[in-house]
């Protein structure tokens, strides 16, 4: 078993690339390993309830069921503290299983995983 953080920046306004962190979380999980997601920059909207139920990449599966899976997976989704608070997103608007998280927990995390990912 292997240990990930994969991160993503993109959001609503490239769903394609919106969902391929989420999607490649989903596999990591899948095949047994562990696995953070960490969204930055735009792609912190993506942890707001209900913005996942409007992405849809191309030929991806919709971002609402990958994001349901990684819930019932419960894989850790840790969004940008100051990418959040740019964007007026408070912890209360986050998803289940998604945590506001700072610099210092994304660098640890980096530090102590054996693969990172970014998309």
């Amino acid at each position: 078993m292997a240990t990930f953080l994969i991160s993503g920046s993109r959001g609503t306004d490239d769903p394609t690339m919106a969902t391929l962190p989420f999607m490649a979380a989903k596999t990591a999980k899948e095949q047994g390993h562990d696995v953070i997601v960490w969204l930055w920059n735009e792609a912190v909207t993506l942890g707001r309830k209900g913005t996942a139920d409007h992405v849809h990449g191309v030929n991806l599966t919709p971002l609402k069921d990958l994001l349901a899976a990684l819930e019932t997976a419960g894989v850790q989704i840790w969004v940008c503290g100051a990418c959040a608070v740019a964007r007026q997103i408070g912890a209360t608007d986050l998803v289940t299983g998604a945590s506001i998280k700072g610099m210092q927990d994304y660098i640890k995390a980096v530090a102590e995983r054996e693969k990172s990912i970014a998309f």
